[in-house]
């Protein structure tokens, strides 16, 4: 599970057939400090995230598959986003949904 912070919306016109009525969101991992690091990362999401929300998604095609309700098919899903965090809290402090 990745740690994340939504930073951007994804429109396309043009897609493959399972992404259809999904929305797709730009994410970059978030550090237990509250800060971003790494490379953007597109994630398709199953919870109603927007941009600000910090998140957490899942890296893995079977369980990202499962979680979206595609289980048992091979579809080119790898990333999605299967929670909105409200509190980390960690003995250096506490990131805040609500303290963005």
């Amino acid at each position: 599970m990745i740690l994340s912070k939504v930073v951007g919306n994804i429109v396309a016109t043009q897609k493959q057939e399972c992404y259809e009525g999904c929305k797709l969101l730009l994410i970059r991992p978030l550090g237990l400090d509250g800060k971003m690091y790494g490379d953007d990362m597109l994630a398709i999401d199953g919870v109603g995230a927007g941009i600000d929300d910090i998140v957490i998604a899942v890296n893995e095609g079977g369980s990202a598959r499962d979680i979206l309700g595609h289980d048992g098919k091979l579809e080119p899903i790898e990333l999605v986003i299967c929670g909105i965090v409200d509190t980390v809290i960690t003995d250096q402090g506490s990131i805040n949904q609500f303290g963005k």
